[in-house]
């Protein structure tokens, strides 16, 4: 099976991103748009602060246990709302991918793990103002009693062979099927963060 890293669910080509933002974060002058030959950014027409829009960096566990693996169906409160998707979440500024790792599958699944390896590396466009990068994991099951939490509605054990239910993300459905067909644990991590 191919390696599929990146991930569009709209044509980003010619398409400017969209900012949440309008004013300077310093001064509070309304900013301008400026355009290099790939990219638009705004600017700060008085102080020059250029606000830079970055993708937001997040992590997803590949949770497996006994050949089963475990999904998640997300809330109807977030996005992709009543689908299903491997556990993770955003990383937070002040703390490292595989710390963020523990504590989003302990939020979402209240569960600890043991982190393994590192997988992939994804980048999803999933529309103009949402782009995201995202280290997914491969990890086992410590210890824990399942239980959904934070932007998770349900939780279920699937066999690593499917069927799966309606997935969120493509991303996903590629990386549980790369890991099924080849069974390539990826990169090892840090031993001081594979376990909290």
């Amino acid at each position: 099976m191919k390696t599929k890293q990146i991930f569009e669910t709209y044509n980003r080509k010619g398409n400017q991103t969209i900012s949440k933002f309008r004013y300077c974060p310093v001064c509070g002058t309304p900013c301008i748009s400026i355009s290099t030959l790939k990219h638009s950014k705004l600017k700060c027409p008085q102080c020059g602060f250029i606000l830079y829009q970055n993708p937001s960096p997040g992590v997803v566990v590949l949770i497996v246990h006994n050949d089963m693996i475990l999904l998640g169906e997300r809330d109807n409160k977030v996005f992709m709302g009543g689908k299903w998707s491997l556990p993770g979440g955003f990383i937070e500024f002040d703390e490292d991918f595989l710390s963020a790792a523990h504590r989003e599958i302990m939020e979402e699944t209240g569960l600890s793990i043991k982190i393994i390896s590192i997988l992939s590396v994804v980048s999803n466009f999933f529309s103009p103002d949402l782009h995201t990068l995202v280290i997914v994991l491969l990890a086992k099951k410590i210890n824990g009693a399942l239980q959904p939490g934070d932007d998770m509605a349900k939780l279920e054990w699937f066999p690593l062979s499917g069927p799966f239910p309606s997935m969120a993300f493509e991303a996903d459905r590629h990386i549980i099927n790369r890991y099924y067909t080849t069974k390539l644990t990826g990169t090892s991590v840090d031993p001081r963060f594979a376990s909290l």
